[in-house]
C-alpha cells in the first residue's frame, strides 16, 4: 500500500452548533418563547427590589426615619414599582399594550374591582362566623376610638390595596400571561401558586397548611381573571379580605399580626378550626369557604359560550333538467 495514499481514515471534523438550532432554543413564533421572558421578567423584579431596599437603607434610617408601619408601605410601593417596571420594558420588547396583562388601565377601580372587595370582605366575615358560630371564635371590643378609627382604616386600606395590586400583578400578571403562551394557563396558573404559597413561608408565624390555603386561593384568583378577563376584580377581593383580616377583625394575617388594628378577638380550641398562630387562613374551614365560592363565581360568571355558525353545504351540481 503507498504511504503517501489519502485513503488513511480520519475522525470527522466537529461541526459548529447548527444557527437555525440555537435561533430554536431562544425563539418562536411570537418572537423570544415564553420561558425566557419570564426569566428576564424575574430577574428584572429580582434586581429592582435589592436596588430599591438598599436606596430605602440609606436615606431612610430605621433609627431616625420613618415609623415600622410607613415603612412597611414604602416597601410595599417599591415592590410594586420593581415589578410594573420589567413589564413595561417587555411590553416594547413585545410590541404589545401593557393592558394585555391583566390590569387595562379603562377599566381600573371600576365595577369589577368593588364587586371584588365585596366578596373578600364577605369572604374573610363568613369564615369568622363560622369559627364563632362553633365556638372557637371571639370578636372582642373595639380598642381604637375617636380619629384614630378612621386614620388607621384609611392607612391600612392604602396599603393593602397596594399589596393586591403588587401580589396580583407579580403573580398573575405578567407571570401568568406570558407563561400561559408558552405551557398553558392552568399549567401557569398551578405553577405561579404555588410559588405564591412557598413564598408565604418566609412569614414569621406562617406553615404549611396555612401555605396550602393560599395555593388553593391564588388558584381561585387565577380563575376570576380568567372569567373576567382581567386582575381588577381579583386585586378588589384580595385588598379587602387582607383589609377586613388584618385591620378590621385585627386577626393574623399569614402569621402576621399588625398595630394599628380595630378589634381584640380571641380564639380558643383547635388549632385545625382556628389556624393556630397563622390565623384564619391556617383553618380547614378556609378550604371549605373556597370551594363554596368557587361555585358561586361559577354561577355569576359564567364561561362564555363560543358561538358557532352552521356550515352552508352548497349542493352537489346535478344534472340539468
Amino acid at each position: 500500500m503507498d504511504p503517501t495514499s489519502n485513503d488513511v481514515s480520519q475522525p470527522p471534523a466537529l461541526k459548529p452548533p447548527d444557527e437555525s438550532t440555537i435561533h430554536h432554543i431562544f425563539i418562536g413564533p411570537q418572537g423570544l418563547r415564553s420561558g425566557w421572558r419570564f426569566l428576564l421578567y424575574v430577574v428584572g423584579f429580582v434586581v429592582l427590589t435589592m436596588a430599591f431596599a438598599q436606596i430605602t437603607r440609606a436615606f431612610v434610617p430605621r433609627t431616625h426615619g420613618l415609623p415600622p408601619l410607613w415603612l412597611f408601605l414604602v416597601g410595599e410601593i417599591e415592590q410594586l414599582i420593581a415589578a410594573v417596571l420589567p413589564a413595561l420594558a417587555l411590553s416594547h420588547l413585545e410590541n404589545r399594550p401593557f393592558d394585555d396583562y391583566g390590569l387595562p388601565h379603562r377599566t381600573a377601580f371600576g365595577k369589577n374591582f368593588w364587586i371584588g372587595a365585596v366578596w373578600g370582605f364577605a369572604a374573610i366575615t363568613l369564615l369568622l362566623l363560622s369559627m364563632r358560630g362553633l365556638g372557637n371564635f371571639y370578636f372582642g371590643g373595639v380598642v381604637l376610638h375617636g380619629i384614630r378609627v378612621l386614620k388607621f382604616a384609611a392607612f391600612w386600606g392604602v396599603l393593602f390595596l397596594t399589596v393586591g395590586l403588587f401580589e396580583e400583578f407579580v403573580t398573575r400578571g405578567y407571570a401568568q400571561f406570558t407563561l400561559a403562551q408558552g405551557i398553558g394557563f392552568w399549567p401557569a396558573a398551578v405553577f405561579i401558586s404555588i410559588l405564591f404559597g412557598l413564598a408565604h413561608l418566609s412569614n414569621q408565624g406562617e406553615a404549611w397548611i396555612g401555605a396550602l390555603g393560599v395555593v388553593c386561593i391564588s388558584l381561585f384568583w387565577c380563575f376570576t381573571l380568567q372569567r373576567t378577563g382581567n386582575l381588577w376584580f381579583a386585586v378588589g377581593m384580595h385588598s379587602a379580605w387582607d383589609w377586613g383580616e388584618t385591620y378590621f377583625y385585627s386577626v393574623p394575617d399569614s402569621g402576621l399580626t399588625m398595630p394599628g388594628h380595630l378589634m381584640s378577638p380571641t380564639f380558643q380550641g383547635s388549632k385545625w378550626i382556628t389556624g393556630g398562630p397563622v390565623g384564619p387562613e391556617g383553618s380547614v374551614l378556609l378550604f371549605v369557604l373556597i370551594a363554596i365560592i368557587w361555585i358561586l363565581f361559577d354561577r355569576v360568571y359564567p364561561a362564555k359560550k363560543v358561538v358557532t355558525f352552521p356550515i352552508e353545504i352548497a349542493p352537489e351540481p346535478g344534472p340539468s333538467v
